[in-house]
C-alpha cells in the first residue's frame, strides 16, 4: 500500500498539512508529512510510540511550532502560534492525561478560560444551559456541579469534549482517548464519536489499538519513526496489514506461549479485606495463590478492588488477611513499605506510570534506578556509580526499544508508551520471584506490546510468579494461564484461560455467577 491510496474527495479537506517537519534538536519527530482529513468523517492516525503521532496533532493545536510547512483549515492557509489561534479556527484537543482542575466542578472547568467577562455568575448560566444542549444532543450526560476529583476517568473524558464543544470546535482532535477507560467507557464514547459524525464534525482520532481503528475511522493514515507510510479507506485494509506499515514487519497479534508447568506457590493470598479512608470496604475476603512459572489473571472492570490488590501485595496499602512470599508472612499494618517488598523479591510494575512509576522530573537513568539504586551493580564502595547506571540505562532502552534511547532525558519528555517501557524494563531485569503487573500495555503501541508480552511471557518461562491486572479482556484471555474475577472487591470465580471465553468472564465481570443465571 502507497501513500494517499484513497482518491483525492470533491470536496475540500477540513485539515489539509503540506509538507509539516519538526524537530528537537537531532531527533526528526516529524519529517515532511502531507495529510488530507476530510470533512464530517472519523480519521484515524496510528503509529508506533515515538512515531511522531502526537508531535503531529501539536503543531495543528499550536503547542508546537513546525520548522517547515504550511496548515490549511478549510482549504484557507491559517497561522496556529497557539493553542487560542487552533481554537478560534474551530480546533478542540482531547489529550491523553486531562488537563482538567481537579477541584474544580464541570461547570467551572468547561467555562475556565472562556468566560464572557470579568463577572463570572452569568459566564457559569450561560455555559449551564449550553452544556444542558450539548449533553442531550451528543449523548454527554454529567453532573455540571460535580467536581472533578470526585468523577470518573470517562465522565472526565466527556468534560474534556464538552469543553472542546462549549468553544465552538468542529474539529476535535482525540489523543489516546481509550487509554484509561474500561471497555463499557469505550464503547459509550465510539456512540459519542459516532453522533459528532452524523452533526457534521469532524474527528481525528490518534490510537495505538486496531480493533478501535477497524470499529470506529472511516479513513485511517500511518506513520512510522517520523514519516507518514500510507492513507487507506479503513473498510479496504485488515488489523494484520495495519500493524506491518506500523512497524515495517510482520507483527504476532496473538500470543505466542507454550503451556504452563506451574510450580511450587509463591503467593499465598488469604482473607484479604480493605476499607479505605471512608470506611468503604474495597476487598471483602480476597483468597487467591499464584504458582512459580504460572500467569494469574485478574479480569474485571475497573473499580472493582484489582487496584486495592496490587497497592496491597505492593505495599503502599494497609489491609487485614494473611499474605505469604515463598511461605514468609508479609506486614500488612503499614510497617513495611514498597522497599520491603522488593527486598522480598516482589516487583511491581503500577497501573499509573506517572502518578506511581516514575518521577517525571527526572532523568530515565535515574528512573531506571529508582528503587535499586542500593543494588552492588550500581554502587562504587559506599557512594552511587551514575557513570554504572547510566550504561545499564542505555543497555535497557537499547534492548526494550525506548525511543528516543537517550538516558539522560527527562521521562516527562518521552511519550507515555516509551515511559512503560521505561518502567517495564526496570521492574522485569530486577529479576523478581513475584511480579505483579497493572495495565501493562495501556497507551502503548502494537509493536511494543508484542514486546512487552513476550517479556511477560519469557519471565513464566523462567520459573517466576505473575500477577497480572488488565482491563483489556483480550490481554488477560491470551497471556494468562489462569483467571480469576473480581466484582465490588471479590473473587467471583476462577477459570483456566483455556477453557473459558470472553462472554462467560464478562457476565463475572457484572457480578453474574453460574447459579445465578
Amino acid at each position: 500500500m502507497a501513500l494517499d491510496t484513497v482518491p483525492a474527495a470533491t470536496a475540500v479537506p477540513a485539515i489539509e498539512l503540506r509538507g509539516i517537519s519538526k524537530a528537537f534538536g537531532p531527533v526528526q519527530a516529524n519529517k515532511d508529512i502531507t495529510l488530507r482529513v476530510m470533512p464530517g468523517t472519523i480519521h484515524g492516525i496510528i503509529g508506533e510510540n515515538g512515531a511522531g503521532k502526537s508531535t503531529l496533532m501539536s503543531i495543528l493545536y499550536g503547542f508546537y511550532h513546525a520548522d517547515s510547512g504550511e496548515i490549511l483549515v478549510a482549504g484557507r492557509p491559517t497561522r496556529i502560534p497557539d493553542s487560542q489561534a487552533a481554537i478560534r479556527a474551530g480546533i478542540g484537543m482531547v489529550f491523553q492525561h486531562f488537563k482538567l482542575v481537579e477541584n474544580f466542578t464541570v461547570l467551572e472547568n468547561i467555562v475556565l478560560g472562556a468566560e464572557d467577562s470579568g463577572l463570572l455568575r452569568p459566564s457559569l448560566a450561560r455555559a449551564r444551559r449550553e452544556l444542558r444542549s450539548l449533553a442531550e444532543e451528543y449523548e454527554l450526560e454529567v453532573d455540571p456541579d460535580a467536581v472533578i476529583e470526585e468523577i470518573g476517568v470517562g465522565f472526565q473524558q466527556r468534560v474534556e469534549i464538552l469543553k472542546a464543544l462549549y468553544r465552538k470546535a468542529d474539529i476535535l482532535i482525540l489523543d489516546e482517548p481509550t487509554g484509561v477507560l474500561t471497555p463499557p467507557e469505550a464503547d459509550h464514547l465510539f456512540r459519542i464519536l459516532r453522533n459528532l459524525r452524523e452533526q457534521g464534525k469532524t474527528i481525528i482520532l490518534i490510537t495505538h489499538k486496531l480493533r478501535e481503528i477497524m470499529e470506529i475511522t472511516d479513513t485511517v493514515s500511518v506513520m512510522r519513526r517520523g514519516e507518514m507510510t500510507a492513507t487507506v479507506r479503513t473498510a479496504e485494509t485488515s488489523p494484520v496489514q495495519l500493524a506491518e506499515l506500523m512497524v515495517g514487519r510482520k507483527v504476532l497479534l496473538n500470543v505466542d506461549k507454550v503451556p504452563a508447568t506451574p510450580r511450587e506457590p509463591v503467593l499465598e493470598v488469604e482473607n484479604l479485606r480493605v476499607v479505605d479512608a471512608k470506611g468503604v470496604e474495597r476487598l471483602k475476603g480476597v483468597s487467591l495463590t499464584v504458582r512459580a512459572g504460572e500467569i494469574l489473571g485478574i479480569a474485571g472492570v475497573a473499580g472493582n478492588g484489582q487496584s486495592e490488590l496490587l497497592e496491597v501485595l505492593g505495599g503502599t496499602m494497609r489491609a487485614t488477611g494473611t499474605v505469604r512470599m515463598k511461605g514468609r508472612p508479609l506486614d500488612l499494618t503499614g510497617r513495611e513499605d514498597a522497599r520491603d517488598r522488593r527486598d522480598a523479591g516482589i516487583g511491581h510494575i503500577p497501573e499509573d506510570r506517572q502518578a506511581q512509576g516514575l518521577i517525571l522530573d527526572f532523568a530515565a537513568w535515574e528512573n531506571i534506578a529508582l528503587g535499586y539504586h542500593a543494588r552492588d551493580a550500581y554502587s562504587k564502595g559506599a557512594m552511587m556509580d551514575q557513570a554504572a547506571m547510566k550504561a545499564d540505562t542505555a543497555d535497557k532502552m537499547a534492548r526494550f526499544d525506548v525511543r528516543p534511547p537517550d538516558p539522560m532525558l527527562a521521562a516527562k519528555n518521552f511519550s507515555g508508551g516509551n515511559q512503560q517501557k521505561i518502567v517495564v524494563a526496570r521492574e522485569i531485569e530486577s529479576g523478581p520471584d513475584l511480579l505483579l503487573i497493572g495495565q501493562p500495555t495501556r497507551g502503548v503501541d502494537i509493536g511494543a506490546i508484542e514486546f512487552i508480552h513476550k517479556q511477560i511471557v519469557a519471565l513464566r518461562d523462567a520459573g517466576k510468579a505473575i500477577l497480572l491486572v488488565s482491563v483489556e479482556l483480550d490481554e488477560i484471555l491470551s497471556l494468562s494461564d489462569r483467571i480469576a474475577v473480581m466484582f465490588d472487591g471479590r473473587i467471583m470465580g476462577e477459570r483456566l484461560a483455556t477453557q473459558t471465553n470472553a462472554n462467560e468472564l464478562g457476565l463475572l465481570m457484572a457480578g453474574v455467577t453460574e447459579g445465578a443465571r
